[in-house]
């Protein structure tokens, strides 16, 4: 027995990282793990318990007792607003980022379905979770084009927004992520950085493989 292949990819919102990751994934036979939708996936089994997001004792047995594996990631209710606060109210609870992070490990460490490897995409894979990674990536792309995408995206599913207001909040979360006390979002000395300012998803994909091989 071999242990599986680990893949960290790690980089800011809108830099393209998700969709790379995925795709990694899918060409290598890779199983796939978005971290960013855990704290999401706990809030979510609160409220549909009945249960306040506050309530400290709660939210950490939902993330002691969640498993990766088993949760159905494609559910739209993860990504609703009312999901979204109360991810941001367990996210605050220690105990809670450590449960999940060794959710990630396992993950890592068993991919399931027998896949040979496991592709994981974040803000800390490389550093914090898994800093003994086979391979890692760190996408990156300009601000500004970020910010466009992510207008986009909003755009694409009917969203009013507002561009400039769209470009602040990134800066603001940007700098939140680099300057937090906690795994701050920083490429692992050994990643290799890529980024997508120039490039396609084709061109991006082409590249992260030829790193990979």
């Amino acid at each position: 027995m071999t242990d599986p292949v680990v893949i960290a990819v790690d980089g800011p919102a809108a830099s393209g990282k998700g969709t790379l990751a995925r795709r990694l994934a899918a060409e290598l036979g890779y199983a796939y793990l978005d971290t960013g939708l855990l704290y999401r996936a706990v809030g979510l089994a609160l409220i549909r318990a009945g249960l306040s997001p506050a309530d400290q004792k709660a939210a950490i047995h939902a993330a002691a007792v969640f498993d990766a594996a088993a949760e159905d990631f494609s559910d739209p209710a993860l990504r609703n607003e009312e999901t979204g606060a109360a991810a941001g109210i367990v996210a605050v609870i220690p105990a809670v980022r450590d449960a999940l992070i060794g959710v990630q490990r396992r993950f890592a460490a068993n991919p399931p379905g027998g896949a040979p490897g496991a592709v994981l995409d974040g803000r800390d894979i490389g550093t914090v979770i898994c800093p003994d990674a086979d391979y890692k990536l760190f996408v990156e792309a300009d601000i500004e084009e970020r910010a466009r995408r992510r207008v986009k995206e909003l755009q694409d599913r009917g969203d009013a927004v507002i561009p400039a207001r769209v470009l602040k909040e990134m800066k603001e979360r940007d700098e939140r992520d680099r300057t937090r006390a906690v795994a701050p979002l920083a490429p692992a000395a050994d990643a290799s950085v890529v980024n997508t300012t120039n490039l396609n998803a084709d061109a991006a994909f082409a590249l992260a493989m030829s790193l990979i091989r």
